[in-house]
């Protein structure tokens, strides 16, 4: 199997394969990054429960639906999915290894920044919304920034109030529910940065909703570099379930909220 190396057995007796490589350094948001003089590692798991296991605790009926795992390539390509549902079978049954490789993977991508004048930052939540703050890779690599979306609120208050890694910075992403869109209005008044997912973002860019200023979140992923205070205007990422008004998506109704 291509990019796998030999087989292993997770603990519900099903075969598995230890893949040779974790990080994603190509396609279309890391290149965007590059240019701006970032080498952008991402590693994507399978979201909420397409692994068996729940790796999106607060995501929506909405998020769910207009997902990246139902969009681009990896809807196109089962065997982009397979592998993203292999590497979190990994994580999950086989911890200490994975983090191991992590950190190698990590070392090896430091090097090639450095040798290409460039600045390396992380993504570890590509697909998924998983506190690894809590395993010590950030405070391993304090030189290196990490960053993450999450529809958390505790950890976005963890961040907020400085209780998280110093180089690790968390945006925010709203969904349909009225709990997570209170925890936005809260969050930008804290100094935060709230990620939002418009039918048409260009419209909105530099407008103002939840009377905070939109910033195009498309120019880039380098959600660290942008203003505080601001909503990361996203586009939508065309699937089946997009089509329609789920309530995730911000339709063209007005500016201001």
């Amino acid at each position: 199997m291509k990019n796998y190396t030999y087989k292993w057995l997770n603990k519900d007796g099903a075969k598995g394969y230890y893949p040779t490589k974790l990080f994603n350094v190509k396609n279309a948001k890391t290149i965007k990054g590059e240019k701006l003089g970032y080498l952008t590692a991402i590693l994507y798991l399978s979201p909420y429960k397409e692994s068996g296991f729940n790796m999106c605790p607060m995501a929506s009926k909405g998020c769910i639906k207009a997902c990246l795992y139902n969009s681009g390539h990896a809807k196109m390509y089962d065997s982009v999915n397979l592998g993203r549902m292999n590497k979190t079978k990994y994580f999950m049954h086989d911890r200490k290894r994975f983090i191991t490789q992590l950190n190698k993977e990590i070392e090896n991508l430091y090097v090639k920044a450095t040798s290409n004048k460039m600045k390396l930052c992380i993504r570890l939540n590509g697909t998924s919304d998983f506190s690894f703050e809590t395993l010590g890779i950030m405070q391993k690599w304090n030189n290196i920034q990490f960053y993450d979306y999450t529809k958390i609120p505790k950890r976005m208050y963890q961040y907020l109030d400085g209780k998280l890694p110093s180089n690790y910075h968390l945006t925010f992403s709203r969904t349909e529910e009225k709990d997570n869109q209170e925890h936005c209005k809260w969050i930008l008044c804290g100094g935060g940065n709230v990620a939002m997912v418009f039918r048409n973002a260009e419209k909105y860019i530099d407008k103002t909703y939840y009377n905070q200023k939109v910033i195009d979140g498309d120019m880039h992923d380098l959600r660290f570099l942008d203003r505080k205070n601001s909503i990361v205007g996203l586009s939508v990422k065309p699937n089946e379930y997009t089509k329609e008004s789920n309530g995730f998506i911000i339709e063209d109704k007005k500016y201001e909220s």
